[in-house]
């Protein structure tokens, strides 16, 4: 019997700067949280407070933290009464790093 194996797509990064960002942004345990509340399925801000417990503003400030790194697929619709409304998906499943000799590698697992 054989048995398949998902290839994941990884995305090295080279930056030093871009490393300690993403580092630090996976370190923080709400960006954690709304990344895997959103790795599957667009939600809305409302959906992930929801499914997060996090308060909403944390979620809109994180949200933003996490788009202006790139780490978010953001989509929008104008609902029924003219209202914007702006969905998110995780670009990433995950992230590898690793720190040997004092080197830093820092390798995003992309979400297909």
């Amino acid at each position: 019997m054989q048995t398949l194996q998902q290839q994941q797509q990884a995305f090295k990064i080279e930056e030093t700067e871009r490393k300690d960002s993403l580092l630090e942004i996976l370190s923080d345990k709400y960006c954690r949280s709304i990344l895997e509340s959103i790795m599957y399925k667009p939600k809305s801000v409302i959906e992930i407070t929801s499914d997060t417990n996090i308060p909403m503003s944390t979620v809109y400030r994180r949200v933003q933290n996490l788009h202006d790194n790139k780490l978010l697929h953001i989509s929008g619709t104008i609902t029924d009464e003219g209202k914007r409304l702006f969905m998110y998906k995780s670009k990433i499943k995950g992230m590898k790093s690793k720190f040997d000799n004092g080197q830093i590698e820092v390798e995003l697992i992309l979400n297909n």
